[in-house]
């Protein structure tokens, strides 16, 4: 049976007020429509409502079962309303987007700067995940977009790729390998590695880049984030493949990065947003802003590495 919400508002509003000709007022209806509402709503149900005089109206038994059910309907739309309104407004006042945890410390500081300078009465959220992370964010509308790992794609999500970046050899700047421009995969044969988890999509790409090549590496170390393989690299304890700007983003002056080669490996960075669902204003903003750090930056590691 389909809710007849008119009707029930028609309803409600004489119950309380006992009288067609005040609920009509409050209403803004005329009598008649008034009327037409109610005998439709009684004809649904299959029986009266109220119980009408020349004096007064009255409830039926069934108009009194009726009325405090009625009236918590109205009341929780009323509050669904409200919360609605609550969220919207909120959602109007901050812009929500995942990136990866590298691209957070790198590019959202400058970011943010820029774009609170445009827009000074909205915040910025940064959910600071896993690429699945970033995608299941998205997908939910938890985050408007999100900044990720160009790999596959689910179905509806768009993905389109803005920069490439190449992974490199972190060292401490007292470790032999240190000194030199660049290396191939081959001459890290027998040095201490450090290996991120294999629940990353940086580890995914090393690996599939690799082949069975990988195996002949000492991957002494595992850790599961880029920001702890920094960590140890600081302490002298190994070497780490990384993201170049992961460098930028968390290293000091006691490290170095390394270019590699043969094979070199890169990772495409690109933005994922649900498909047919525009971006609001402030967020294309905050997308073009990230967008144009995310260039510069590895722009600018690619000339100092020449």
């Amino acid at each position: 049976m389909r809710v007849d919400v008119l009707g029930l508002q028609a309803f409600v509003s004489i119950a309380e007020r006992g009288s067609f000709r005040a609920a009509a007022s409050h209403l803004n209806l005329s009598q008649t429509a008034l009327s037409h509402r109610i005998r439709k709503l009684e004809e649904a149900l299959g029986t009266p409502l109220f119980l009408r005089t020349t004096r007064q109206v009255s409830l039926t038994a069934a108009g009194t079962t009726l009325l405090p059910r009625a009236r918590r309907i109205f009341e929780d739309l009323g509050s669904a309303l409200g919360e609605v309104r609550v969220e919207t407004r909120e959602g109007a006042e901050q812009v929500s987007v995942g990136c990866l945890p590298t691209i957070a410390v790198h590019c959202m500081p400058s970011v943010i700067a820029a774009f609170a300078r445009r827009h000074p009465g909205i915040g910025v959220r940064v959910h600071d995940n896993s690429a699945s992370e970033i995608a299941d964010k998205v997908q939910s509308g938890e985050a408007e977009f999100g900044v990720t790992i160009v790999a596959a794609n689910r179905w509806d999500l768009e993905l389109k790729p803005v920069v490439k970046e190449p992974f490199v050899l972190l060292s401490h700047r007292s470790m032999p390998l240190a000194a030199a421009p660049a290396l191939s995969w081959a001459q890290l044969q027998g040095e201490p590695l450090v290996r991120v988890s294999a629940e990353t999509g940086n580890r995914i790409l090393i690996d599939d880049a690799l082949g069975p090549r990988r195996e002949a590496l000492s991957w002494r170390y595992e850790v599961q984030r880029v920001v702890t393989a920094v960590s140890l690299v600081r302490a002298g304890i190994g070497y780490a493949i990384v993201p170049q700007l992961a460098l930028d983003a968390l290293a000091d002056g006691e490290l170095v990065a390394v270019p590699l080669r043969a094979p070199a490996v890169t990772r495409t960075l690109g933005v994922v947003t649900r498909k047919s669902v525009p971006l609001r204003p402030a967020a294309r903003d905050l997308l073009v802003l990230l967008s144009q750090a995310l260039k510069r930056g590895v722009a600018a590691r690619k000339d100092e590495s020449k």
